[in-house]
């Protein structure tokens, strides 16, 4: 299966959610959910009533494209959430919240997932001082990130540092913006994901 390549504002309509997959501009008057929220296409704005197989199929779905995850990895993803010790869904997302990729982006390295996992595999960034090219590598508490220094000028980077503001870091990320590192001070926990997502919908799903 390929890796979707059409407008993503309409992955956030499908999904009725913003996903924040533009970046800077889904903060912005510009964002095509806030103008048109329902579904795209010609019977978008017809109400239909779902079953339960299709709001936990809807409920993954906004889950794996807000992560930029395939479906592959993200079934892979769930089964190592089931085998470990904990809950299950809280697992899951802890499992993404700790990709490479998705560390860099709530740095505030990138303006998106998708730029973020561009970057890392150009290997622009180093985990603890060594160069990284593997977008899904899971970090762990006390690891070092940061932008290689022939990399800190790039003004992709600089740009993303400038709109961090608007979503904020989170508690167990530490970032020094005029060295451009970071640090994993602890692990994510399930508090630490605001995005509302109920997980148990999709721990159903591949229950079945």
């Amino acid at each position: 299966m390929a890796r979707y390549t059409g407008a993503k504002c309409r992955l956030c309509r499908r999904e009725g959610a913003k996903l924040f997959l533009k970046g800077d501009r889904c903060f912005t008057d510009k964002c095509a959910y806030e103008r048109r929220p329902y579904a795209p296409g010609q019977h978008g704005r017809i109400r239909k009533k779902m079953s339960d197989y299709a709001v936990q199929l809807r409920e993954k779905q906004k889950v794996r494209r807000m992560y930029g995850i395939l479906e592959e990895q993200f079934r892979a993803y769930f089964q190592r959430a089931d085998l470990k010790k904990g809950v299950t869904g809280d697992n899951l997302l802890i499992f993404l919240e700790r990709r490479m990729d998705n560390v860099i982006y709530r740095m505030g390295f990138a303006n998106s997932r998708n730029q973020a996992r561009q970057l890392v595999r150009h290997g622009i960034f180093t985990l603890n001082g060594r160069r990284v090219t593997v977008p899904s590598i899971q970090v762990k508490a006390g690891d070092q990130v940061g932008v290689r220094e022939q990399n800190r000028n790039s003004p992709i980077i600089k740009e993303a540092q400038q709109v961090i503001a608007r979503r904020g870091c989170p508690a167990w990320l530490e970032v020094d913006g005029e060295n451009l590192k970071g640090k994993v001070n602890a692990m994510p926990t399930r508090e630490d994901i605001q995005f509302p997502i109920n997980e148990q919908l999709i721990v159903e799903l591949y229950s079945k």
